[in-house]
């Protein structure tokens, strides 16, 4: 029976698709990565079933303030009493919710910039690189410090203000691939043949980058967790929601450094750490995947 032109290519898509994933596989730190993500990410979405979010209120804590590590708090207690495991826990949901979101704004903005920018060229390519070049040399934390003080508080407001500052790096790869995928013969003969602005960047452009921004998005998660502990250890993070940059800064501002209470400084950090540590594990083996020419270098 002869197969069908659909067929053929859902086969040759779960052919790349399991390459792909062979590739992955052999590059032991991104696995381990993709491991310390899922957990991490079970955790976080499974916290309002197994714990209890009343903990989180200060007024119904149940331990004494700054409370040592013990069989009842594992990872002892803040300035209220309440868990330090518990608030690290729920930290985790709000620091990877806006590092995604806003790498994944950050990503956007700067993959239409970058694709317009190549594909038009012109005054268009002008005027958006000169866009570009103006974003990309102002101190990003600073910029987003100044909208996260202008701007209403809030978890969108911080996306909003990583997202808006953090694309440009972005938008200079995606021009740059865009470019070297406009001068391939296949797309001349898209161009013959009538084919329009749209057909081009939809159909050939876009399939052809999105792999690369896919890979540049999980780094940009790593970089957007940073800018999002930041933010929050200066106090420009949303009050009302435990992140692990709040914690830090709460560690700080009660002398839990000072009073030798490590317990309350170091499980957030170690969480920023470990979750940044895997998605730029994972990035670095996803660049493998979709870049050969990097397989053998590492």
């Amino acid at each position: 029976m002869t197969a069908t032109a659909g067929q053929i290519v859902r086969a040759r898509r779960r052919a790349r698709a399991a390459e792909a994933w062979r590739v992955f596989r052999a590059d032991r730190a991104g696995l381990a990565g993709l491991v310390v993500l899922v957990v991490v990410g079970l955790l976080a979405l499974f916290a309002p079933l197994l714990t209890d979010a009343g903990g989180l209120d200060v007024t119904r804590a149940p331990g004494r303030p700054l409370q040592a590590p013990s069989g009842e708090f594992w990872l002892g207690t803040d300035e209220s009493g309440r868990s330090v495991l518990l608030l690290t826990w729920w930290g985790a949901r709000v620091s990877l919710v806006v590092g995604l979101s806003a790498a994944v704004l950050s990503v956007l903005i700067g993959t239409v910039v970058g694709v317009l920018a190549a594909h038009f060229g012109g005054w268009t390519s002008r005027v958006l690189l000169r866009f570009t070049d103006f974003f990309l040399v102002l101190p990003s934390l600073v910029l987003a410090i100044a909208l996260s003080t202008v701007l209403a508080r809030g978890l969108w407001t911080i996306v909003l203000a990583i997202g808006v500052t953090a694309w440009p790096p972005t938008a200079r790869m995606v021009r740059a691939q865009t470019l070297t995928i406009e001068a391939r013969p296949y797309i001349e003969r898209a161009r013959a043949l009538g084919a329009g602005h749209g057909h081009v960047i939809g159909r050939h452009v876009l399939p052809a980058v999105l792999p690369l921004v896919f890979a540049n998005t999980t780094l940009s998660v790593a970089s957007a967790i940073i800018a999002e502990s930041t933010l929050s250890f200066l106090g420009l993070g949303d009050p009302s929601m435990v992140s692990w940059g709040s914690m830090l800064k709460s560690a700080m501002d009660t002398g839990a450094v000072t009073g030798g209470a490590w317990w309350y400084l170091l499980p957030p950090g170690v969480g920023i750490v470990v979750v940044v540590l895997g998605f730029t594990l994972c990035g670095r083996a996803l660049e493998a995947v979709f870049n050969p020419r990097l397989r053998g270098r590492r």
